[in-house]
């Protein structure tokens, strides 16, 4: 399984084609994880069909084979990423932003891998009205990007939304930009109670609309009250550090985190017939079976449809931000300048001409293999 030179030893989609149906042996998938398993398994195959470049001068031949795009690919984002990076542009202000993390309670987990729909939107939803009212309470209409995670460094089920946020916003009546403190934005502890009594507020409404019905902790009818008294005494975490002064840091910054799935290849150390090990945090590496890794790798496996990115505020409104960006200039030079490199460029070669050769390439169609019938979804 050792991948080309100066890449990943080891690759999930092996992982995925040889162990794939030992999992689904001993544990149900849903459409959306069977979908994924399937995509990455057939990512840069025959199976997808290409593309053969082929030289008449020399001979030479490459196969290249098209993509699966899912989001859920470790192959697939690093293009993506960039693009999106390229789109974002326009949102970011010329202003220090600050890296927020807003984490959903041990005791909720069972019901958010239940209902995950419902609970993330509602996480994502709370997140952004939490910073919103808290830039409010200062007068201010701040801008934020969140991103929806659900994994530790250890593939465990752990939701949670980063927030990349504007230290300081614009005044409520337009007239002035207001900045934060550089090392402060928000008292932690009060938005961390704030999440609690939301996120608890939109657990009811769900409940009470029987979007958890099924739920086996609820069978007992006291079992609802009794979880949010639970959650109603923890102290509700959030975290918040000022990242980084120039928006095209913020961007690649935010970038990683948006296009970040659960485990990339880099990451896998050794495989053997039914174990792997990959690294955590730090030095820190974990060994566990193969299908233990794949059921650890498709509880992350978001809603079709679902929206893991979301923009509030001043990044939700391009008239307020193109108000936000003349008071900053106001400000100018106390506030350093949106100033963007290019992305980066991946396509360094030039694909029309032979790397052996130096002659003209002809792009020749290669069509889809057929799907084994054991691998398709």
């Amino acid at each position: 399984m050792a991948g080309p030179a100066g890449g990943p030893r080891h690759d999930i989609a092996d992982i995925v084609r040889d162990h794939r149906h030992e999992l689904e042996s001993t544990h149900t998938l849903t459409r959306e994880q069977k979908r994924v398993l399937t995509d990455i398994a057939q990512c840069r195959t025959a199976a997808l069909g290409g593309h053969l470049d082929h030289c008449d001068g020399c001979g030479h031949e490459h196969p290249w084979y098209n993509s699966c795009r899912n989001r859920h690919c470790p192959k697939c984002q690093a293009l993506a990423q960039e693009k999106w990076i390229a789109e974002q542009r326009v949102r970011t202000l010329g202003a220090p932003y600050f890296h927020v993390v807003f984490t959903l309670p041990a005791e909720l987990r069972r019901l958010a891998a239940f209902r995950p729909r419902a609970v993330y939107d509602a996480l994502l939803r709370v997140a952004g009205r939490v910073l919103l009212e808290f830039g409010e309470r200062r007068g201010t209409t701040i801008g934020a990007t969140l991103v929806l995670h659900t994994w530790t460094r250890a593939l465990a089920f752990h939701p949670h939304v980063h927030a990349i946020v504007t230290g300081g916003g614009l005044a409520l009546d337009g007239s002035a930009w207001r900045p934060s403190e550089r090392a402060f934005l928000f008292p932690i502890k009060a938005m961390g109670q704030v999440l609690r009594g939301k996120m608890i507020d939109a657990l009811k409404h769900l409940y009470a609309h029987r979007v958890f019905d099924g739920f086996d902790d609820f069978d007992d009818p006291e079992g609802f009250a009794r979880l949010v008294r639970v959650v109603a005494s923890r102290r509700w975490i959030v975290y918040a550090k000022p990242s980084f002064d120039r928006a095209a840091h913020v961007l690649g910054y935010l970038g990683r985190y948006t296009h970040r799935v659960a485990i990339s290849n880099s990451r896998l150390i050794d495989l053997s017939a039914d174990r792997i090990v990959f690294r955590t945090k730090g030095d820190g590496l974990e060994s566990i079976t193969t299908v233990e890794f794949l059921r650890r790798f498709v509880q992350h496996v978001l809603p079709d449809g679902f929206h893991k990115i979301r923009h509030v505020g001043l990044h939700a409104s391009t008239e307020k931000r193109a108000v936000a960006r003349a008071r900053l200039a106001e400000l100018a030079p106390a506030v350093p300048e949106n100033h963007l490199e290019p992305p980066i460029e991946f396509a360094r070669r030039d694909h029309t001409r032979c790397p052996v050769c130096g002659g003209p390439l002809r792009r020749l169609p290669l069509p889809p293999a057929r799907a084994p019938p054991a691998v398709a979804a």
